[in-house]
């Protein structure tokens, strides 16, 4: 804590302008930020329940149902039959939303490259060697959950 903040406090405004850049990103040909973790999530892990979605995303389960069916109008996703509930539905990601993902995904690394070049390779070379580091920040943060160490 070089100036006095907590390790918390500096990072926060960080992400926040990250996240901020990140939806500037998202136009008609990119999904949203919701709907980008829906399709990284069906994608990863396969079919799943509306409410899982909405509770991943913290979207409220009305929310969610919408976005699903935008998404699955755009041939994103598709609603398919629970095997383990006769009565359930569970939704997957199409060939079109792993295809949508592949390319927002690439979007997204292509535009970070370029600002990559933009940076000294001693700061490229800090924030790549941080990744570990904060790929287990993230996964702690998962894994405590928002409502959960407070």
């Amino acid at each position: 804590m070089a100036d006095g903040r907590s390790r918390g406090s500096q990072l926060l405004p960080v992400l926040a302008q990250l996240v901020r850049f990140l939806r500037q990103l998202e136009g008609p040909e990119h999904p949203s930020s919701v709907a980008l973790a829906v399709l990284r999530r069906l994608a990863d892990e396969g079919p799943g329940r509306v409410s899982d979605l909405a509770r991943l995303t913290r979207a409220s389960q009305p929310g969610m149902t919408q976005l699903i069916g935008r998404m699955e109008r755009s041939g994103l996703v598709q609603r398919v039959p629970d095997p383990t509930d006769g009565r359930g539905v569970l939704v997957g990601v199409t060939g079109a939303g792993r295809q949508m993902l592949a390319r927002t995904y690439a979007h997204y690394a292509e535009t970070l490259d370029r600002l990559f070049e933009r940076l000294q390779p001693d700061d490229s070379d800090a924030i790549l060697r941080a990744l570990p580091a904060l790929t287990r920040l993230a996964e702690a943060g998962e894994k405590e959950g928002p409502d959960n160490g407070s």
